[in-house]
């Protein structure tokens, strides 16, 4: 507690206090010794569970625990409800979290439940689970459920306010759409475990309907952990590029950002999304594989040098070739300098014959150039880059890849180059042209020319003619 900032300290305090006020004024009559220590062991026992295997998930302080605090509110009078929780709650917290967070949240939950409980007893709703009147008697349980809902969303959001300093609009909002399906899902299943468990089944009620859910949340875990292990993956990589070339740091997150854009626009998959978000932050991971001599040459590169700059894209491909989860996304790493009239590199493929992923990117990767500063001039505008981008189209970049980036912008607007960071050219004799991959194959447009990564490009300027 006295790390906590005063807010927050008078803020646990608070929920503390009302909590032990609602524990003691709320009715504890009625309460069926084997229900309430039956729910009590489920509580501790899924909610170690969830601490051990699920790892915390769904963030909210009742996580996974939620169909059981529903189910509590059905079950038993309120003060055994509210009070059955906060075992659970305790030891189902995240490693991470404090004591007096964990505090914190059992104490809202403690309230939330009261105000359910509440809700159900003022309905009548005791005397449905077992009585199975429909539709009534559906109406106590809805109600008590709602109010379960709005009431952690509220503690949810003061929360967040007491770490931010302020209760924002937008933090609400979040929160309550976040938890909605999962929460009011929750209130069906808590019904469904209410009617089996008075119809003598008693805690194999709970068994029967929540190791199911909780399966299927375990699995659900381990497909969060692998994405991460991707993300994690392919940061790593990222990472390692910028080290050896930080001329062009944060270059590849934006990349990926407006390929992402265009990959929406133009209606696909999600997982296809996915993949290609995958492509544009790889796109320059061939660039290990040149040396540093190479990427921060402040001259002229002389042919070799060209050639060996030119073959970052088949190094980078067969970098990545054994991760499989990017999918469609080595096309894209591969073919991205590719041009629509087949003089592009590696394999000089036109037109269709270029992976749709590479023909994102390759418009992505110009539009980013353009829009950031260069050693020898300043960052484009948004509107003049797509002027220049829509000039190249047909003979270096995709139209229909053009006009989709111009009508997200139009949507989604684009970060000005004041918010990004800047990394200074390397020391010595200035570049007299920061290597725009695609003037190697010759386009009449200077803009266009420069109009792709500088992190891995070939510029005919310095190598004295094409390349």
């Amino acid at each position: 507690m006295r790390t906590l900032p005063p807010s927050a300290r008078i803020h646990v305090g608070i929920v503390m206090g009302g909590s032990v006020t609602a524990l003691v004024l709320l009715p504890w009559a009625g309460a069926e010794p084997d229900r309430l220590g039956a729910l009590a062991v489920l509580f501790v026992v899924f909610g170690a569970v969830a601490r051990a295997r699920l790892g915390g998930l769904c963030g909210a302080p009742d996580g996974v625990l939620f169909p059981l605090v529903c189910a509590g509110v059905l079950l038993l009078p309120a003060g055994p409800a509210a009070a059955v929780v906060v075992p659970g709650v305790l030891i189902a917290r995240s490693r991470t979290a404090t004591m007096a967070t964990r505090v914190a949240h059992a104490a809202h939950l403690v309230l939330a439940v009261a105000v359910a409980a509440g809700v159900y007893e003022l309905l009548d709703g005791s005397r449905y689970p077992s009585a199975a009147e429909l539709p009534e008697g559906l109406v106590p349980p809805a109600a008590a459920g709602v109010a379960l809902y709005l009431m952690c969303g509220l503690f949810d959001t003061v929360s967040v306010g007491v770490a931010e300093g302020a209760v924002r609009l937008q933090v609400l909002r979040e929160v309550f759409v976040r938890s909605a399906g999962w929460r009011l899902g929750s209130v069906p299943i808590a019904l469904m475990m209410a009617v089996l468990w008075q119809r003598r089944l008693g805690v194999f009620a709970a068994v029967l309907v929540l190791l199911p859910l909780y399966v299927a949340f375990w699995a659900y875990v381990q497909l969060a952990r692998e994405r991460a292990a991707h993300e994690a993956t392919v940061r790593t990589l990222v990472r390692a590029v910028e080290i050896k070339d930080g001329y062009t740091r944060g270059h590849s997150e934006r990349v990926a950002r407006a390929s992402v854009l265009i990959g929406r626009r133009l209606g696909m998959r999600e997982d296809r999304v996915v993949s290609l978000r995958y492509a544009g932050i790889l796109h320059d991971v061939g660039k290990l594989g040149v040396s540093t001599r190479v990427l921060t040459k402040p001259g002229r590169l002389d042919p070799d040098e060209v050639r060996e700059m030119q073959r970052h894209p088949v190094t980078g491909a067969a970098m990545v070739a054994d991760l499989t989860f990017l999918g469609e996304a080595h096309a894209g790493i591969l073919h991205h300098h590719e041009r629509m009239d087949g003089r592009g590199y590696p394999a000089g493929l036109a037109g269709a014959e270029i992976p749709e992923f590479a023909r994102v990117i390759a418009v992505a990767d110009a539009f980013d150039s353009m829009t950031s500063t260069r050693s020898y001039r300043p960052a484009r505008g948004a509107d003049a880059a797509m002027a220049e981008l829509r000039r190249c189209s047909g003979t270096q970049f995709d139209p229909r890849m053009v006009e989709a980036l111009a009508e997200a912008l139009d949507r989604h607007g684009w970060p000005e180059e004041e918010g990004r960071d800047r990394v200074p050219a390397p020391r010595g004799r200035p570049r007299a042209v920061n290597r725009p991959e695609h003037s190697s194959a010759g386009t009449s447009s200077d803009a266009c020319r420069d109009g792709a990564s500088d992190t891995h490009s070939v510029a005919r300027e310095r190598v004295g003619g094409g390349s």
